[in-house]
């Protein structure tokens, strides 16, 4: 097991090196650059002034001797300052960063409360009307884009019955009821439907069919066995979901104006902030690695059968 950790860490570093250097050959090839759009509200700004600006930046130099020189500044801890505050980058993403925890806790919370529970009872009432119901609410919860239903619940919750603020506030905690909604509504119809299949599933194997004929309850049998072969799949959503969870949701973030991580990228890519947007690509990589990375071993916790190669020692 130790050696299959090790392993998948070492992983992560071409990964990252894969990544952050094609993301810095793209923000080359853009028309303009963190001058440009630095300027571009300062009325006659000469050439010259620009070219200094540049210079000071660092961004006159070859694109392999910038991105060397951010590398090595990685490497030993510096990711640079942003080119638009001056901050820290580290810095700056620490103090985003507690948001959009705060953000991604709320709506898994959200979506697992109601997801599995529905996605069972769907299941074992097959083809009966609570059934139809249920598959009808999630297949409409997702089919509609998340920027929608934010402006719906801002619509209906905040502006028309105002139970809550439009704009995020960090002294008022009713601000992250809205985006965690709009974002649980998507996340929660697509687990139930797949929770509701893999307990169908589960459901038609020999197994249940022999605990049934032993006399074994039905109670028993759907919570001590079925549900638990089911954790495998539970697993893989929620993993997936907690690493774009935890990398920001641009559009929600944006929309309720929620200032974490995600809406921190969307402005850095805005004003061609390149040291936050490499920062940003580096915390996603690493975000998706490790979280891959723990459900894999949550894997072998929930099913014994798995193995990840025979000199691993568990």
């Amino acid at each position: 097991m130790r050696k299959y950790v090790f392993q998948r860490f070492l992983q992560l570093i071409p990964i990252l090196v894969g990544i952050t250097f094609l993301t810095f050959g793209m923000m080359q090839f853009a028309a303009d650059d963190a001058v440009d759009v630095m300027f571009e509200q300062s009325g006659g700004v000469t050439e010259e002034v620009k070219a200094a600006k540049r210079a000071e930046l660092g961004l006159d130099q070859a694109f392999l001797v910038q991105y060397g020189h951010w590398l090595q500044g990685v490497v030993t801890g510096d990711m640079g300052r942003s080119y638009i505050s001056g901050k820290l980058v580290f810095d700056t993403f620490m103090d985003k960063m507690p948001a959009t925890v705060e953000l991604m806790l709320a709506s898994v919370g959200l979506t697992l409360l109601f997801a599995i529970p529905l996605g069972i009872y769907a299941a074992v009432r097959q083809n009966r009307w609570p059934d139809y119901i249920i598959r009808f609410l999630t297949f409409v919860g997702n089919s509609l884009p998340n920027f929608f239903v934010g402006l719906l619940l801002i619509y209906f919750l905040a502006l028309q019955a105002g139970l809550f603020p439009v704009m995020s506030s960090a002294d008022n905690p009713l601000s992250v009821v809205l985006p965690a909604v709009t974002l649980a509504i998507a996340m929660g119809a697509k687990y139930t439907r797949q929770i509701r299949a893999v307990v169908l599933e589960e459901l038609a194997k020999p197994y249940v069919a022999g605990a049934r004929a032993r006399g074994v309850p039905e109670r028993w049998i759907l919570w001590r066995d079925v549900l638990k072969s089911s954790f495998i799949t539970i697993i893989t959503l929620l993993a997936l979901s907690v690493g774009s969870l935890l990398g920001g949701t641009a559009i929600v973030e944006s929309i309720f104006m929620w200032d974490g991580v995600g809406k921190m990228a969307v402005d850095a890519i805005l004003m061609r902030d390149y040291p936050l947007i490499q920062s940003y690509v580096v915390w996603m990589s690493f975000i998706y690695v490790s979280v891959n990375l723990a459900a894999d071993l949550l894997y072998h916790y929930f099913d014994p059968r798995i193995r990840y190669g025979k000199g691993d020692n568990a």
